[in-house]
């Protein structure tokens, strides 16, 4: 794999970069593109962006998240509230994923797609109407654990949004006390962190090796002087 120097620039530069990789990016179907990391790297808030760039220059955004493709929490915690391997293995309906968003997003779809097949608010499955895609639709599609081997073929452009682990703890604990409107579990966070979060993302780069994958990693420890690499397979 090859890659062009790494570029260092501000929060607008790497979204106008990242919209001139997919606008490079030609394809017969919807553009389907993972926006994958660790926990509490910047993946939503970057695709978010992204997504607003995008519409400004014309073109149909389709936004999703892994969270809206979870199995009910009891099968996610089946081996324990801080497994790793229960993170990794049990809490991602992949299959549902391809099912009703990729694969009709895909070579040979019909483009008739859902954006989810979970409800985290009542834990139950959830099959929302059906919508037609255009077919030079964007999916910006959010998330962990994209890369690997079930998913990675399925998509047409990648991008891995690269952060050190310690420095999402920080970030995770921030964004709990932001959400609570008071100040955040601190312990609690850092325990799912260190013993959950951390250690499957570590068996996610052992087996899967999701950056050698990645058409594009940001370097997302600087959130306002981000760097980037695009790379070429």
């Amino acid at each position: 794999m090859k890659g062009a120097p790494m570029e260092q620039g501000t929060r607008g530069e790497l979204i106008s970069r990242l919209a001139e990789a997919i606008r490079s990016v030609a394809a017969a179907h919807p553009l389907r593109v993972a926006i994958d990391g660790p926990p509490a790297a910047g993946k939503t808030t970057l695709a978010d962006e992204l997504a607003v760039a995008l519409r400004a220059r014309g073109r149909d955004v389709i936004r999703a998240t892994i969270d809206d493709f979870l199995f009910p929490r009891a099968q996610r915690y089946r081996r324990g509230q801080y497994s790793a391997e229960g993170c990794y293995f049990d809490a991602h309906d992949h299959a549902g994923l391809c099912r009703v968003l990729l694969d009709p997003l895909g070579p040979g779809g019909d483009r008739r797609f859902q954006q989810a097949v979970y409800d985290r608010d009542t834990d139950t499955p959830s099959s929302p109407p059906a919508m037609t895609a255009p077919a030079d639709a964007v999916l910006l599609f959010d998330g962990v654990f994209l890369l690997r081997p079930e998913l990675v073929d399925r998509w047409d452009l990648r991008i891995f949004v690269s952060v050190p682990f310690e420095q999402t703890i920080d970030r995770a604990q921030d964004r709990g006390a932001a959400l609570a409107g008071s100040p955040a579990d601190t312990a609690g966070i850092e325990r799912s962190w260190r013993d959950r979060y951390i250690p499957a993302q570590r068996l996610y780069f052992a087996t899967a090796r999701p950056t050698d994958h990645a058409d594009v990693i940001v370097y997302n420890d600087q959130l306002q002087r981000p760097a980037w690499e695009v790379r070429s397979h």
